[in-house]
């Protein structure tokens, strides 16, 4: 029997929200353990589980009036269980219960503000003097309350924003909690968790950390693993939580792209072989990689022949080795939600990772991914409970890709290297300022531009240099770092005066959304 199968839980029924797990992630920093599933797969289960103590629906890109797509059994909201509707979740709700759903005349994206009507236990202390700043997401809205339902709360453009039943245990809130730009709204999650669900604590990082090493024993069993090391945050933490789980049967193989940061392959490979003593395999295929991306400018191209290209490596040294069925990888939440559904919800593709929507249909082995619904913060803390030192766990994110999308465009020896020089003197440059630990994501890029500059009496005309610093929790959403002007006319004369071949120096202050935090 599985560790979860006995904890009393919240289920999460998804419908394609690209936050569903922002919810999930605010549950069990609650420390109460909670699951994810479709609402193809629930509409297909005739009761629920006895441990399942609450239920949330979460938002989604479709209407209530799509029926076709939208298969709900509506037996559900008549379990006598607490029921939480999230924006779309709380239409069903609504229009399940007799009340009406319809087009906004006004949409609500982004921040709102809404106002108390009415006490509930729901939104206990999450008011201040009867308001709240909320982050909206919604073109519908619900027009016409359902029965004994009561309004507990309303926006400019949602008249019927929080709404409950408290005889049938039904709420519904139009905003969404879990996300950083929603004021207090953790609250919202801890009030329906512990005092309407009634639930108690029973999730950490160490029951996080035994979970995952049973999973990975039962799916593995006797065979080998491969693990794809890149010394990052990610994958160091997959490394250990395999090696404790199968010992020796991992062999991790680290692969030099060309596309690495400055010293990184040294770094690396000190760090892994001769510090953790963990079995690793060096390949050098910088050739390879950068043959394979030769006039290649468009950013999918350049995920997808990076991703075919590793699998390539991986499968060859696995028939070297024998008996490997398996390859680790340190693929995190955010990347599956930018790169395809993954609740086989409909949710939108932003961008295919290399890890994900890079891979080949076909491969030869099949994928372990223990941290793909983990976020970044979560990673770290399970990094810390598997004895990771401090310095990996605070690595800021690299992508798999690596340098290949600081720089849109076409990718050449020279760009390569002035953009590590580049990424070198600006990382260097918030560790020597105490700025690194401040800052989530920070890295140069190389624009496909050149400008006019002078130095001396000589023109120059050299490429662009842009620098992104970015402050966040989970990597879903961002905000940029704001840096002194002291500090940005230091590290911009220390770059154009450094490295030939850049002459301008530019600072990204673009959130996320609209952007995201990578270029490409």
């Amino acid at each position: 029997m599985h560790l979860e199968d006995r904890l009393n839980k919240i289920l999460i029924i998804d419908f394609g929200s690209q936050f569903t797990q922002l919810i999930a992630r605010k549950i069990r920093e609650l420390g109460v353990y909670c699951e994810i599933i479709s609402h193809n797969k629930i509409s297909k289960k005739k009761y629920l589980d006895d441990d399942i103590k609450g239920l949330i629906l979460s938002g989604g890109p479709l209407n209530v009036y799509q029926n076709k797509k939208v298969k709900f059994n509506k037996k559900i909201l008549n379990q006598n269980i607490p029921i939480l509707g999230i924006c779309f979740g709380h239409q069903i709700i609504s229009k399940v219960m007799g009340g009406k759903v319809k087009q906004s005349k006004s949409r609500e994206f982004g921040l709102a503000k809404v106002k108390q009507v009415k006490n509930s236990i729901l939104t206990k202390n999450f008011f201040t003097k009867g308001e709240s700043n909320v982050w909206m997401s919604h073109a519908d809205e619900v027009t016409k309350l359902p029965k004994n339902f009561d309004v507990i709360a309303k926006s400019s453009n949602s008249k019927l924003c929080v709404v409950e039943n408290t005889k049938k245990n039904l709420y519904g809130i139009q905003f969404h909690p879990e996300v950083t730009h929603t004021n207090k709204g953790k609250i919202i999650l801890k009030n329906f968790v512990f005092d309407i669900c009634k639930l108690r604590k029973n999730w950490s990082a160490k029951d996080q950390k035994a979970k995952l090493i049973k999973e990975v024993r039962k799916k593995v069993g006797n065979s080998k693993v491969i693990c794809a090391l890149s010394g990052g945050v990610d994958s160091s933490v997959v490394a250990k939580l395999l090696s404790k789980a199968i010992g020796k049967k991992l062999i991790c193989i680290f692969v030099n792209t060309g596309l690495l940061r400055k010293n990184e392959e040294k770094q690396v490979v000190n760090t892994f072989k001769n510090k953790f003593k963990i079995n690793l395999i060096y390949v050098n295929a910088e050739k390879d990689f950068l043959s394979k991306l030769k006039n290649i400018s468009d950013p999918e191209k350049k995920r997808k022949i990076i991703g075919n290209l590793f699998i390539k490596i991986f499968e060859k040294y696995a028939k070297k080795i024998k008996n490997v069925k398996f390859l680790a990888q340190g693929t995190l939440y955010p990347d599956l939600i930018e790169s395809k559904s993954v609740t086989g919800s409909q949710t939108s593709k932003i961008k295919s990772h290399h890890n994900v929507g890079g891979l080949p249909k076909k491969m030869n082995l099949n994928l372990v991914e223990p941290l793909k619904y983990l976020f970044k913060d979560e990673v770290r803390k399970l990094g810390l409970e598997l004895n990771l030192n401090k310095e990996i766990i605070s690595r800021h994110p690299f992508p798999g890709p690596g340098l290949a999308i600081r720089m849109p465009g076409l990718i050449t020896k020279e760009k390569i290297n002035i953009l590590k020089e580049a990424d070198y003197y600006f990382i260097k440059a918030l560790k020597d300022n105490k700025l690194y630990h401040k800052i989530w994501q920070a890295y140069a890029a190389l624009l496909p531009v050149k400008t006019v500059g002078v130095m001396g009496d000589n023109r120059t005309y050299e490429y662009l240099c842009l620098l992104r610093a970015i402050t966040s929790e989970d990597g879903m959403t961002a905000d940029f770092f704001e840096f002194k002007k002291t500090f940005m006319q230091s590290i911009s004369n220390q770059i154009v005066n450094n490295i030939r071949g850049i002459n301008r120096v530019v600072y990204d202050v673009t959130s996320k959304p609209p952007s995201t935090i990578e270029l490409e």
